[in-house]
């Protein structure tokens, strides 16, 4: 049975804070913490929101005040130059590239790098023309649902669906859309939902503080996690006070890996490494006294004490009331 891989996302998103030197910066970071692939954000300001679209607040505790959001997100973008220097650096780190589309554009511009596979942002899944050409592209999707039902799940995938998209290659995260997200709100049972009831790969994308859930999700049978990360959480920006350090990255994806290996085959058996040990910590049939040959074996002189290196106690109905053929001492073991 092959070992279980846990796609790895490090979401930098926005946490360039739109400087391309801290966004190489980052995906060093992302590569030396082992994970599968860095993945940014790809929009223009104009495409996304109209000037007085108001910021989350979260953004507003966390931004300028006076700023909207209009305007902070004008920061943050990618230009297509952009896109293609941080390919190439990602190559020459050895970590894939990835971005979410967030409009029209942005698709084509993402289709155009041939990027492995589109990332649909929860935002978009009651987005009926972005999905529908997203389902288009004829890459494998990966679609967060966060502030969704499972109906607005179910209705999104069958847009995909009806796009041309076949249904092995959708895999569904279960999400929450608050920065930092709270424990009482993770609700991680509804990725196991979505897996019975859609019959689709799953995994999760995390915004709350730390790395148990991720890892706890892997455990559950996920198979993508994507999670935020930043150079610094006190730097400026929407993102950075929800995302890990990059040492806390390397921690949750070593932890990741561990459990991986820890979930093993399903197979009840014993290992190889503990094979040893059954001799030691099992026990046997031993002469609780004096046994006389052709005496009875009897619950009154029978007993069972380590080694388990004799006849195994399971027998113990078997040899009560059958003839010593034998002498034994005390303590001996019963052969």
């Amino acid at each position: 049975m092959n070992k279980p891989h846990t796609i790895i996302i490090a979401e930098a998103g926005v946490n360039h804070n739109g400087s391309i030197a801290v966004a190489k910066k980052m995906i060093v970071a992302a590569a030396e913490a082992g994970v599968d692939l860095v993945k940014f954000q790809t929009f223009t300001a104009e495409t996304l929101l109209i000037e007085t679209a108001e910021k989350a607040n979260y953004q507003k505790n966390l931004t300028e005040k006076n700023e909207s959001q209009f305007e902070m997100i004008k920061k943050l973008e990618l230009d297509y130059a952009a896109h293609k220097e941080l390919i190439k650096y990602c190559g020459k780190k050895n970590i894939q590239f990835l971005s979410t589309p967030f409009d029209h554009d942005s698709i084509d511009l993402l289709a155009d790098l041939n990027i492995p596979f589109y990332k649909i942002p929860s935002g978009d899944i009651t987005n009926l023309p972005y999905l529908r050409h997203v389902g288009r592209m004829g890459k494998p999707i990966v679609m967060s649902t966060g502030m969704s039902t499972l109906e607005e799940v179910q209705v999104a995938m069958d847009v995909i669906l009806d796009a041309g998209i076949k249904k092995d290659d959708i895999t569904i995260l279960h999400c929450n859309t608050e920065y930092p997200t709270s424990m009482k709100d993770v609700n991680l049972r509804a990725m196991i939902t979505m897996r019975d009831k859609l019959g689709v790969k799953v995994g999760y994308s995390d915004h709350t503080l730390g790395i148990e859930v991720p890892i706890a999700a892997v455990s559950l049978g996920a198979s993508v996690i994507e999670k935020h990360f930043t150079l610094d959480r006190s730097l400026s920006g929407p993102d950075h006070a929800a995302s890990l350090e990059p040492n806390e990255l390397k921690k949750m994806v070593s932890a990741i890996r561990n459990i991986e290996i820890a979930m093993g085959s399903g197979v009840k058996k014993s290992t190889e490494s503990e094979i040893k040990n059954i001799p030691v910590a099992r026990k046997s049939i031993v002469a609780k006294k004096l046994i006389k040959k052709g005496e009875r074996f009897t619950e009154a002189n029978l007993a069972v004490k380590r080694p388990g290196s004799g006849i195994t106690p399971m027998n113990w109905d078997v040899y009560i009331g059958k003839l010593a053929d034998r002498s034994y001492q005390v303590n001996e073991l019963i052969q």
